[in-house]
Order: C-alpha cells, then sequence, then structure tokens
C-alpha cells in the first residue's frame, strides 16, 4: 500500500495559500480520478483507490502543518505502510515558483511540516515531491507563505500542481530515482 501525502493547512481561509500547494495536487488528483476527500480518521482526509494495480491512500492532514506528522504517523502505524511507499508533497521556498525538486533523503530545509513529519517517523529517508513558491524577502515568511498565489504566479503554479499530480500516478509504476533523473 502507497501513502501520498499532501500538506497544508485545513480551513477556507488557507485554501489558495502558498502553503496549501500540497493539498492542490491531492485535489488535482483526485478530481481526475472522480474521488472526494470524503473520508476521515486520525484527524486527515482521505480517499483510497486502486490506481495502476497499486492500493494507494492519498492524505491531507487536518492538523496544521506543524503538527502534520502525527496524522502521517498515525496513518502509517495503523495501516502498516513501509516508509519506502510514502511520498510527500510540499512547497519550497529556496526554489523558484514553479520548479520542481524530487528528493528521496534529507534535511526539512526549514520547512516545519516535513520536519514534523520526520520527527514522528524517526527518519529523513521520506520521498518528497517539492514545488517552488520562491521566496520574497520583503514580506515575513509566515506570512508570505499563507499568502495567496498570486495572479502572476497562477498560471505557473497551475501548471507545476498538474505535472506533480501526473509524477504521483507514474510513481506508482516507476522507481523514484527514476523519476528523479526523469523531472529534476
Amino acid at each position: 500500500m502507497k501513502l501520498i501525502v499532501g500538506l497544508g493547512n485545513p480551513g477556507n481561509e488557507y485554501k489558495n495559500t502558498r502553503h496549501n500547494i500540497g493539498f492542490m495536487v491531492l485535489d488535482r488528483i483526485a478530481d481526475s480520478y472522480n474521488e472526494s476527500f470524503n473520508k476521515e480518521n486520525f484527524f486527515g482526509k482521505y480517499f483510497m483507490s486502486n490506481i495502476k494495480g497499486e492500493k494507494v491512500i492519498f492524505l491531507k492532514p487536518q492538523k496544521y502543518m506543524n503538527l502534520s506528522g502525527e496524522v502521517v504517523r498515525d496513518f502509517v502505524f495503523y495501516y502498516k505502510i513501509d516508509i519506502k511507499d510514502i511520498i510527500i508533497i510540499i512547497d519550497d521556498l529556496d526554489l523558484p515558483t514553479g520548479k520542481i525538486r524530487l528528493r528521496t533523503h534529507g534535511s526539512s530545509g526549514g520547512h516545519n511540516g516535513l520536519k514534523n513529519i520526520f520527527s514522528n517517523l524517526n527518519t529523513e529517508k521520506i520521498k518528497r515531491i517539492k514545488i517552488g513558491i520562491s521566496n520574497n524577502k520583503n514580506i515575513d515568511t509566515k506570512d508570505y507563505v499563507l499568502g495567496n498565489i498570486s495572479k502572476e504566479e497562477k498560471d505557473i503554479m497551475d501548471d507545476a500542481i498538474s505535472k506533480v499530480a501526473d509524477i504521483v500516478i507514474e510513481s506508482l509504476t516507476t522507481d523514484f530515482d527514476e523519476l528523479i533523473y526523469k523531472y529534476n
């Protein structure tokens, strides 16, 4: 069983913010498979599907970003998911807007949601797909990541969200290292 986690914050006030890019990717996948996040457990909204012969849980943690690792941990333990079968989708301040980067391990890069997942699963060896949101040094970081995606960024981000949705589906049948080589 695979676990695909999109990180974000619950609530309509965060819906179109840069920090919710992980939720946006999962929403795109759900739409393309006529699914919805109609199940809730362990403070997470999710749906299960069988895609390309793989049983997959698509999860949007409903605790705030900094506590999302608790939700991921509970799903991992309950469903007995191997760490190698997890992919986390996150925003990245250090990448240009819309730039995509895949990683199999490494530090959190200061991302508090990822940091909490590492802490709760006791490893940094977790696959992740990062989408760049740039960084405006003239705006406080918290205000920037919790700010809405601007009109100028919208098309770039829509393209990145679609591409990452496709990469996630491709990851179900393709080795992640191959995807790193292909997309980084």
